[in-house]
């Protein structure tokens, strides 16, 4: 008696070759019925809102709030508004005088500041308590202008 030439791998995958076209006729399906053809610009339009978010809806500007030109700043602080920020005040954790650094900790966040010789105003020693104003190093934060309390 001669066995059938089909095997049970083949017959599988005819089995998943007919499922998938079976699920991608019906992905067509359902793209053409819920396409948009021929849909009306306001339909596809988006707006902006004042937080800078992507909305359906258009502004309603009769609750606009009017900002003045003197309001709006883009540049850098003037020396008396950088004269004005509060000072952090910290103990010095670790100075190095040969090497010329040190770190401080912070009193408030107590994460350590890196700062340099040249950015003390007076000179200062390990567990000395000290006022300090952050900047930005190359590194990270750092502290300039370092006094002693």
């Amino acid at each position: 008696m001669a066995s059938s030439k089909e095997t049970f791998n083949k017959k599988e995958k005819e089995k998943k070759k007919k499922e998938k076209k079976a699920a991608k006729a019906e992905r067509s399906e359902l793209r053409k019925m819920n396409a948009k053809k021929g849909a009306d610009l306001e339909d596809m339009l988006a707006y902006v809102d004042e937080f800078g978010n992507l909305t359906s809806v258009p502004l309603d500007y009769k609750n606009k709030k009017e900002t003045s030109l003197d309001e709006i700043r883009i540049s850098v602080p003037t020396l008396e508004e950088r004269e004005q920020t509060a000072l952090n005040k910290g103990k010095i954790k670790y100075f190095n005088q040969d090497k010329g650094f040190g770190f401080i900790s912070d009193q408030q966040s107590g994460k350590d500041v890196f700062f340099h010789v040249n950015s003390l105003v007076h000179p200062v020693q390990e567990n000395d308590r000290v006022t300090y104003e952050l900047t930005r190093g190359k590194k990270g934060p750092e502290a300039q202008n370092v006094v002693k309390l």
